[in-house]
């Protein structure tokens, strides 16, 4: 006999909830998304052009350096190597549902890389260790309530962007460090989740005067590598 928890969610149900788990990140995304916006007219794009690298570029803190690398005459090699190093974080979230998403379909796992972001990997790989299992449905529709709150969000900083002066300036950044921080804080069960995050933060304010262009990754690498060795220590 099959068991109540083995039934299928009914889909409103699984939208509702989706939806609610993240409503709080999506919120806390706007004012980034609002400077996104704002930024790009800055940097000489028009509304649409604008408004299409939300919608097809859709990647957060790279979208923000490419347009100020555009927008100070930058060649397109390095902005594209900007946006590859500002993004490679997208890796490890891959390798990490690699095993989920396998037996799946070619249209869901292309659905599902395009909406992945650091925000859905947070709720998805949440709803994962609350269920013991990885539920696509419920990663699309978290990536894609993201997505639509971004997207919005964007075309509210091209709007203002066109009739408010100084948007940049008015601390719209801080809701960059603080949806990462929301994120992150959670996640910070056990010695080696506290460890990596401490290494990772440290090193990179030490790093980031001596190797400005890469001090990202070695501040990663140095607190994924502290993290595993202690996580087989511990084990």
């Amino acid at each position: 006999m099959m068991s109540a928890t083995s039934l299928p969610e009914p889909t409103g149900r699984l939208w509702w909830r989706a939806t609610l788990d993240m409503l709080p990140l999506s919120i806390s995304v706007i004012p980034w998304g609002i400077l996104c916006g704002a930024l790009a007219l800055q940097a000489g794009l028009s509304p649409l052009q604008a408004q299409l690298m939300s919608l097809l570029v859709y990647a957060g803190a790279a979208q923000l350096s490419a347009t100020t690398l555009f927008g100070a005459g930058t060649p397109l090699l390095p902005i594209m190597g900007s946006t590859m190093v500002i993004t490679s974080q997208h890796l490890l979230y891959g390798f990490t549902f690699r095993r989920d998403v396998l037996p799946l379909s070619l249209r869901w796992r292309a659905s599902l890389a395009f909406f992945l972001t650091d925000e859905m990997f947070a709720v998805a790989l949440k709803d994962r260790e609350r269920s013991g299992r990885f539920n696509p449905a419920y990663a699309l529709i978290a990536g894609f309530v993201f997505y639509l709150c971004w997207n919005l969000a964007t075309l509210l900083g091209i709007a203002a962007g066109q009739y408010i002066d100084g948007l940049d300036s008015m601390g719209l950044d801080f809701a960059i460090a603080a949806t990462f921080i929301a994120m992150t804080l959670p996640a910070m069960k056990n010695v080696p989740m506290v460890a990596a995050t401490l290494v990772s933060g440290g090193t990179a304010l030490l790093t980031k005067p001596l190797l400005a262009e890469i001090h990202i990754i070695v501040s990663a690498l140095a607190g994924m590598v502290v993290g595993y060795v202690l996580h087989r220590m511990r084990r």
